[in-house]
């Protein structure tokens, strides 16, 4: 066990796990990677954190590629059905380390975020008081602690969604988090979030090169944008909508708003086996073709957090599948009823996007950033 130094310096760990097996599951995950590297060397920059580490079952995918400064951890591989503890594996390693203080991210956070942000985020750590940082404290991609010690006072969660919340609200410790900006919510998690990353014009150069070689189809993004822009359209989002997120288009957007705001904290708090939606409602009573004409009468672009509409099912839809709706691929997903919505949204009059809660989170602040920044380019 190596003591932490007496500076003020703070660990950083990013955990990068399994990818997944199918084809949109695996381009997620080489994405997410890159996001890692490119947060890793913004860290390596700001001179606050030290040591800077990757822990991940897969060191092959890294070893080649690591920034200068920053070295691998090998952990389990864990597995999709759940049996990997993010909570008992942070634990672990800090005091494998013997780190008092850290700050934690998962592959696929801050892609937007600079150095300042990284050091805004963590400052209240270098106080040291004890503190639970977080990007957002009620469901978190990113998590500071000090002291590490408050991590055997909680039940530790097995993802890290709910960590902050749980040291916060349970551990007693003092919370912080910074303004919620695209910078500090937007994060990777599904395909949708990669549209929208290689639109923005802050994502990191790792990623960008990455997004390059994909074919990626932006053109609902850039329609979507467009209308933020324009004092006449109307955009309808839909989903786990936080009022952070609706103030920030009221204060951000030319563009009328209409917001249907359900189930939000739905998988932090584990409750999604009890999720109702009304829009989930009116779709089991239409039908997924009458809902997007439906949509269409009431805006010129929708974004949809589809993942209230399938916990509203109960859908036992794969994570593949989710995807792959996201990407528009309906006629490759095996759930009926997730191909026929997808089909639907495709064949709708307007644009309609489908993604998980970043797109209706700091997804859609940075589409608006990207939106104003004027490099949409022609579709």
């Amino acid at each position: 066990m190596t003591a932490q130094p007496e500076s003020q310096a703070i660990p950083f760990i990013v955990f990068s796990g399994p990818s997944g097996a199918g084809e949109a599951e695996a381009m997620v995950g080489v994405a997410r990677r890159a996001a890692a590297l490119d947060l890793m060397e913004r860290a390596c920059q700001s001179g606050v954190f030290s040591p800077v580490l990757l822990a991940t079952p897969d060191k092959e995918d890294f070893e080649e590629s690591l920034p200068a400064g920053t070295r691998l951890l090998q952990t389990d591989a864990g597995s999709s059905d759940g049996t990997f503890h993010m909570g008992r594996t942070l634990q672990a390693i800090t005091h494998a380390e013997g780190f008092q203080s850290v700050l934690y991210a998962g592959a696929g956070a801050g892609p937007l975020m600079s150095v300042t942000d990284l050091v805004t985020l963590a400052s209240p750590l270098r106080t040291g008081t004890p503190a639970v940082v977080a990007n957002n404290l009620h469901s978190a991609d990113l998590v500071g602690v000090r002291p590490t010690s408050a991590l055997s006072t909680i039940d530790l969660p097995a993802e890290d969604n709910g960590l902050a919340f749980l040291l916060w609200r349970r551990g007693g410790l003092p919370g912080h988090e910074p303004p919620r900006t695209a910078a500090t919510q937007f994060d990777i998690d599904s395909p949708t979030d990669l549209l929208v990353a290689s639109l923005h014009p802050e994502t990191g150069p790792r990623l960008k090169a990455e997004l390059a070689t994909l074919s990626l189809d932006s053109s609902r993004l850039r329609a979507a944008a467009r209308v933020f822009r324009d004092p006449k359209g109307q955009a309808i989002i839909a989903g786990r909508v936080g009022s952070h997120t609706w103030a920030y288009l009221e204060r951000e957007t030319a563009c009328r708003v209409r917001l249907f705001s359900e189930e939000r904290g739905m998988r932090a708090l584990g409750l999604e086996e009890q999720a109702r939606s009304l829009l989930g409602l009116h779709l089991e009573a239409v039908g997924p073709s009458t809902f997007m004409a439906h949509l269409a009468e009431l805006g010129d672009v929708a974004l949809i957090d589809t993942r209230v509409l399938l916990a509203h099912r109960r859908s036992q839809a794969s994570r593949e599948d989710r995807f792959l709706s996201d990407l528009g691929r309906w006629s490759e997903i095996a759930d009926p009823f997730l191909r026929d919505f997808t089909q639907a949204a495709r064949e709708a009059p307007i644009p309609i996007v489908l993604g998980g809660h970043s797109l209706v989170s700091g997804g859609v602040m940075a589409l608006v950033e990207t939106a104003w920044a004027e490099t949409l380019g022609d579709d």
